[in-house]
Formats: C-alpha cells, structure tokens, sequence
C-alpha cells in the first residue's frame, strides 16, 4: 500500500507524536535559532561603526540566543494529548410531584363530636401509635 503524500491524517488516539517527527522538529528549532544568531552576529559586526546602538541589541541577541536554542532544544517531548473523560455522570432524578390528594377521608369521624383518638394525649397505656 502506498503512502499518499499531502493526505489530512486524523488523530484518533491519545498517543503522542512519533519520536523521530519529535527529533526533527527540535533540530528544525533549533537550527533556524542558529541562523538567527549568526544573522545577528553578522549584522553586529557591520553595524558596529555605523550604528552602534542597533549593532549593540544585535549583539546581545547573538550571545543570548545559543543559551535559549539549547533549552527550548532539550525541553524534552510534548505532553501526551489529554484523553476523553471516560467518567458519565450519573443522570439526575427528576423531582417526583407531590402525591394526589384524595377526596374521601382516611377514617370515619364519629358524630358525637370531638372524644379521645387512639393514640392521642389522653389514650391509655399502650395504645399509642
């Protein structure tokens, strides 16, 4: 099976970066820093007698740069992609609606008025609910 150069490849897994593509892209850094600081150099030692203050940056940015090449070179590899979350929470229970009010009467009341109920203040011993 052939390779189909310039064809849009598609992550699907949390895996990171191949190691050489990781190698090549750190050297890639690294030697475009490289040339910047030789640019840098260069523009230094030609400016120093026409404009000094420019030449000056320049060469700051010349000793500075290899030092910043270096560590941005061996910050080691990226991060690994952080995978889905496999954790779902859990659904929420509705708000079940209060129960149905009924129409007819849980108990009969007795037709002579208000007497002593079972289980109230004034029950007996051991009729209590």
């Amino acid at each position: 099976m052939r390779k189909q150069s310039g064809a849009q490849v598609f992550r699907i897994t949390g895996a990171r970066q191949g190691l050489a593509e990781d190698v090549r892209g750190r050297q890639r850094r690294y030697v475009i820093s490289m040339s910047i600081r030789t640019l840098s150099v260069i523009a230094a030692a030609v400016l120093w007698n026409v404009e000094r203050h420019v030449a000056f940056v320049a060469l700051v940015l010349g000793i500075l740069l290899p030092y910043i090449s270096v560590v941005i070179a061996n910050a080691g590899r990226e991060n690994a992609p952080s995978l889905p979350s496999t954790f779902v929470p859990a659904p929420s229970r509705p708000i079940l609606p209060p129960p149905p009010v009924r129409e007819e009467a849980a108990e009969p009341v007795p037709e002579g008025g208000a007497g002593p109920t079972r289980g109230g203040p004034n029950a007996p011993y051991g009729q209590q609910n």
